[in-house]
């Protein structure tokens, strides 16, 4: 008798593809942060910042429904040079948007499956989003819960 495993719950789909997405982003030379509230009062959950000041955030969906209930995404673009979805290689195909890019990953890892349009941050925001990433960052390294951007 074949034994078929479970299907992951959706936290534990989340956690799979944040994972991958994250240590992909590594692997180009990325930091990333989970869980980083914007001052808009939106929280990306993962926002990196590349090796020349670059600011990505990726929107992970844990499958089908995560992506109909949840509409915030256009509200990162002001805090981000690119946007990207990540979602589990078992997400349907032909359902997200086709203006940000697509991150498909899974605890190990990830690829871009679509390049995300790049639209620069202006010098002053980038200065301070750059500046609030690297204390958020440095606090959450010391033990503090932090999760907001203080600009």
């Amino acid at each position: 008798m074949d034994v078929v495993a479970p299907l992951p719950s959706r936290p534990e789909t989340t956690g799979l593809v944040t994972r991958g997405a994250a240590r992909f982003l590594v692997d180009l030379g990325y930091a990333p942060l989970a869980e980083v509230t914007l001052p808009n009062g939106r929280r990306a959950d993962l926002m990196a910042l590349g090796p020349k000041g670059d600011v990505l955030i990726v929107e992970v969906k844990s499958g089908l429904e995560d992506f109909r209930i949840d509409r915030k995404w256009p509200e990162y673009g002001p805090f981000c040079d690119a946007f990207y979805f990540a979602v589990a290689p078992s997400f349907p195909d032909g359902i997200l948007p086709e203006e940000p890019g697509l991150i498909v990953a899974d605890g190990f890892g990830g690829a871009v499956v679509r390049e995300a349009p790049v639209t620069p941050l202006a010098p002053a925001r980038r200065k301070a989003l750059t500046l609030a990433f690297a204390r958020l960052a440095a606090l959450r390294a010391a033990g503090v819960a932090a999760e907001r951007l203080a600009l």
